[in-house]
């Protein structure tokens, strides 16, 4: 386990010198993690390796307490680093002056403490060490702590402490990082922009908090883009079913009222025809009507007139008559 640690950093520190000058983000970023993985690792060993070894390994007593000394002038060193930027001109030089003496740390540890204790402890008292740390490492501090204690009973109580501060810490930035991460996401997809690419800060819980808080606010805001969407979508539908209803009712209303103007254009033609024909009936009965009245009256004048050249013949024959009787004898 505590070779494992040690290649881990390691490959942090590769990372780190191979970063250019000007990188800082991503120098920000690598020494962000080798801080919390050299704060768990030096924990668990000041709280259980160096006690066991100490208390077992009588050959082991000069490496033991060189290795804390070792320990306290990293962790001064990290501390320092922690609340700098890379920005700073010592930046780069405080940590080149931490890898080289974690370097030197893990080259005595590997070539002459941890032979020593493998040769003492055995196997089994090994794997039990492992696993005691195993469980250290969960509730260990992830920051350096270097005022404090690094050996029993202190480094226990205060190291335990310690870590649920520095846990709870973690999470509190890992929330501050996401929220205003996540803020950032919606101004973004609001302007229908790329989202701003952020890595988060810190240890790996506050990393990890950051990035759920992160995508949680990213899966609500496409919900509510998608909700939005749909909504949108149902208003447009709605909109082309009205536009539809409406040139629907507009072009059956332009039917009702072309049929209504040829109706009423057909009514007024058949109107004025049958107008025309009552006039055109009507004269040609007041005509016939007419030379029927003149006919009857020149019928009648005509018989008027035999009548009376009749009546005035009859009168003078009477006349006649009546003169010749007077004038013969009796």
């Amino acid at each position: 386990m505590l070779k494992d640690d040690h290649r881990a950093v390691e490959q942090l520190f590769r990372r780190y010198t191979r970063a250019g000058d000007r990188a800082f983000v991503e120098k920000r970023a690598i020494v962000d993690r080798f801080i919390e993985e050299l704060s768990v690792h030096a924990a668990i060993e000041e709280q259980l390796f160096y006690p066991a070894v100490r208390a077992t390994v009588p050959d082991a007593e000069a490496l033991g307490l060189e290795s804390l000394e070792e320990h306290h002038v990293v962790k001064w060193v990290l501390s320092e680093i922690d609340g700098m930027t890379p920005e700073d001109e010592r930046f780069d030089a405080k940590v080149t002056v931490l890898i080289s003496n974690v370097r030197h740390h893990v080259e005595v540890e590997e070539g002459e403490l941890f032979p020593i204790v493998r040769k003492e402890l055995g196997p089994r008292a090994l794997s039990d060490l492992g696993e005691a740390m195993a469980r250290a490492r969960r509730i260990a501090p992830t920051h350096p702590h270097p005022r404090a204690p690094d050996s029993p009973p202190g480094n226990l109580i205060v190291g335990t402490a310690a870590g649920v501060v520095d846990r709870m810490a973690d999470t509190l930035n890992g929330l501050a990082q996401g929220a205003v991460t996540a803020i950032g996401d919606v101004i973004a997809t609001a302007l229908r922009r790329e989202k701003p690419r952020v890595s988060p800060r810190g240890t790996r819980m506050a990393r990890s908090t950051a990035t759920q808080v992160r995508s949680g606010a990213s899966e609500a805001t496409e919900a509510a883009i998608e909700a939005t969407r749909k909504a949108k979508e149902a208003s447009d539908r709605a909109a082309r079913t009205a536009r539809a209803t409406g040139s629907s009712a507009k072009a059956g209303a332009q039917r009702t009222v072309r049929a209504a103007n040829r109706g009423a254009t057909n009514t007024a033609r058949a109107t004025k025809a049958g107008a025309k024909g009552t006039v055109t009936s009507a004269r040609r009965s007041a005509r016939r009507t007419a030379t029927t009245a003149k006919r009857g009256a020149t019928t009648t004048g005509r018989t008027a007139r035999k009548a009376a050249t009749g009546t005035t013949q009859t009168a003078r024959r009477a006349a006649r008559e009546t003169a010749s009787a007077a004038g013969s004898p009796r």
